[in-house]
């Protein structure tokens, strides 16, 4: 019961107008940062079987845009090399 309350209240904001206005930001975050920040979204999003909480109530095409966030962050800080290569340790 708690989930689909959450479901509805989660579905309900993300459907609120102005909701899918792109909003520009300008922030200065280490890299440190964001190589964690990618790793973060990557393990999160990146999972459609086991996903528990917010990230079981996001909806596909959204998790991939925050996918695609993280890999244009990577890009700009000059990090998606380093990334990738990482990624093959895991496996």
């Amino acid at each position: 019961m708690g989930k689909d309350v959450l479901g509805t209240v989660y579905e309900t904001l993300l459907c609120s107008p102005g909701m899918n206005e792109a909003v520009k930001i300008d922030a200065k975050i280490s890299r440190k940062t964001i190589l964690l920040l990618s790793s973060l979204i990557e393990n999160g999003a990146g999972q459609d079987g086991n996903m528990s909480g917010l990230l079981g109530l996001i909806p596909a095409e959204d998790r991939e845009e925050l996918k695609n966030f993280g890999d244009e962050c990577l890009k700009k800080a000059g990090l998606k090399e380093l990334s990738e290569k990482i990624k093959t340790l895991k496996n």
